[in-house]
């Protein structure tokens, strides 16, 4: 393989091998024109001639990892990673949601094309853009477009505001598993020192009021118990931590850094456990839902097709956005773990079998949840879509264990049912914190190279430290706000900057070329006119949709006041401005014109109208 050095005190022309491991240098004299050659199955690049260089271009090497970079030891690891971070708790409980209020079975439709024309493109972009390049999230950029590195870090930031909130809502659900070792659920009846006035038993009972001023046992537990929500005034007075939660979270981020210390060696062998188990649990859930009383109600307000919702745009947008975060291109995560493949490996089918497998998931979840929900209504003697009116955490900490309290043998459904949570949470903690890992590790590999068990010990220090707000009495309002405002419209827009800077900037002939390179064959037309514009149109017209009409913030009965929007645009903000900021940056500090500065070309590029006579070669091994 050959691997090009292009700064200016040393344009070496390296070509590794890696057959006896000997060192050898050959001087300019011995080079000849066949040292030059592109090897089998190497990209050749081609594109636009830029002014001053050969306008015959020789074929560009492949850059490809060495033997000290981390791999995974099967192929199935990856795969399972990869399954375990895209589906989460989303799955579980917004998918359901938004397919209900959205049409019900006629919101597959939009969700189908949005899936087909977005989100699979971008992911399938981001498993070849990873692999191809072997680097993280930062350092890749240096190959792709340099001036655009900013990206790096803007994920990484916003990785770690993930990290702040979705490890609570873990927390809360180990809390649940905990309290689930009893004989009977504590959220079950209204006995409790928790409970109020308002708490309204209707199970096992007759003649029971159900009015707006009424708590179920399962609410009252899970906003006056295990939030204690009711001690807080709001942002402005989110009161102190509870230490119950913050134990929960301890044990939880033990866990990830156990999981993530050593590499993907180790975390390739959790996920074999916390990839898997949910699905067990998600088949007996569903079993034992369709076996209860109003179970068929739930199912046909699930898929009961309400085909004039087509056309508002609104429905169409929560397709994009949905499929958008349920694979989860632009976290950085598929560039991390894909970099770890080998380079041959068949990207296209991953993308493509872990994508179905992700839709098939959510999907099927629906069934799961809203055959409890119409055994709900059964039993509330009211209208699914009363039982259905709340999502988010509220329906995985309230109306599903409701149900399941109330269900034969309980104890068991709950503990499953929780273990579930706390699986699939952590599936998707260890690919966003990997993200972080790979992107700094491979940009600072002088000082990390060696250290990664220190590196990742301070990050999850960090990320414990920064959830102390979540864990308040008021941590509920800071998980929306940071959910709403920290990931939401910054990931989108880096996701659609991203795909701007491969199809636009990297240029599409050699992406298409960087593929040939590792699967033998070059992408279809379909893909090619998906990145080049089809897939950013997906996301600025979700952009543009969530700017123009921004959802009101609202969690219980508590509005959120003007003044914590604003910090939620800062919040917002202070990932995404690392975008301009370092475009800024390389534009004062580098010397030249923006041409000579190669700011919106790679190294690569611009080696391969390179003077041979100025090139040395370099064997290594």
């Amino acid at each position: 393989m050959r691997i090009f050095c292009a700064s200016e005190a040393c344009q070496f022309f390296f070509k590794l091998t890696c057959s006896d491991g000997r060192l050898a240098f050959d001087s300019p004299s011995t080079m000849t024109r066949q040292d030059t050659a592109t090897p089998t199955g190497s990209l050749s690049a081609q594109g636009p001639s830029n002014t001053g260089y050969n306008n015959n271009p020789a074929p560009v090497p492949v850059i490809t990892q060495t033997n000290s970079r981390d791999k995974w030891s099967k192929k199935m690891d990856f795969l399972l990673s990869v399954i375990g971070f895209a589906v989460d708790l989303g799955n579980v409980w917004r998918f359901p949601y938004i397919c209900y209020q959205n049409g019900g079975g006629a919101f597959l439709i939009p969700y189908i094309v949005m899936a087909i024309f977005g989100g699979v493109p971008l992911f399938y972009m981001e498993l070849a853009l990873g692999q191809f390049h072997r680097t993280g999230a930062i350092s890749i950029w240096k190959h792709i477009c340099p001036i655009f590195k900013g990206i790096g870090y803007a994920i990484c930031v916003i990785a770690l505001y993930v990290s702040f909130y979705y490890n609570t809502i873990i927390a809360w659900a180990l809390f649940y598993f905990y309290s689930s070792f009893a004989s009977v659920l504590p959220w079950t009846n209204c006995d409790n020192a928790w409970n109020t006035e308002n708490c309204t038993n209707y199970f096992l009972k007759d003649n029971v009021t159900w009015n707006n001023y009424s708590r179920s046992p399962a609410e009252e537990f899970y906003t006056r118990n295990v939030l204690e929500i009711h001690k807080s005034d709001g942002l402005h007075n989110v009161g102190g931590v509870r230490w119950q939660l913050m134990l929960c979270l301890f044990l939880i981020f033990t866990i990830v850094y156990f999981s993530l210390w050593k590499g993907v060696k180790t975390s390739g062998k959790v996920v074999w456990v916390t990839a898997t188990l949910p699905y067990v649990v998600l088949f007996i859930l569903l079993i034992r839902g369709a076996t209860l009383p109003g179970a068929w109600k739930g199912v046909v307000f699930y898929l009961k097709p309400k085909w004039e919702k087509l056309f508002e745009t609104s429905v169409w947008v929560d397709a994009a956005a949905q499929i958008f975060f349920s694979l989860g291109p632009g976290f950085g995560v598929l560039l991390a773990l894909s970099s770890y493949n080998p380079f041959t490996n068949n990207c296209y089918r991953d993308a493509i079998v872990t994508s179905l497998v992700n839709c098939l998931t959510s999907f099927m979840s629906g069934f799961v949840i809203f055959t409890v929900l119409g055994y709900m209504a059964e039993k509330r003697n009211v209208n699914v879509e009363d039982v259905a009116r709340d999502k988010g955490p509220s329906l995985l900490f309230i109306t599903y264990p409701e149900a399941i309290a109330n269900m034969t043998g309980s104890t068991f459904f709950a503990i499953i049912f929780f273990v579930m949570m706390i699986t699939l949470g952590l599936d998707s903690t260890f690919g966003g914190l990997e993200a972080i890992i790979t992107a700094v590790m491979d940009e600072y590999p002088g000082y990390l190279a060696n250290r990664r068990e220190l590196f990742v010990l301070g990050l999850v220090v960090v990320c414990f430290l920064g959830s102390l707000s979540t864990l308040t009495n008021g941590g509920a309002y800071v998980v929306k706000l940071l959910e709403e405002f920290g990931v939401g419209s910054s990931i989108i827009a880096v996701g659609f900057l991203e795909a701007i800077a491969v199809s636009w900037f990297y240029g599409i002939t050699r992406f298409s070329n960087d593929i040939k390179s590792m699967l033998g064959y070059s992408p279809g037309l379909f893909w090619k006119v998906c990145w080049v514009a089809i897939s950013p149109a997906f996301l600025a017209y979700i952009i543009v949709s969530s700017l123009l009409k921004p959802p009101p913030l609202q969690l219980f009965d508590y509005k959120y006041p003007d003044w914590s929007i604003t910090v939620g645009y800062v919040i917002g903000a202070s990932s995404f401005m690392w975008i301009p900021i370092y475009m800024v940056y390389k534009l004062v500090w580098t010397p030249g014109s923006l041409k000579q500065c190669d700011l919106f070309d790679n190294q690569l590029w611009k080696l391969s109208h390179y003077n041979p006579k100025t090139l040395h070669a370099v064997e290594i091994f």
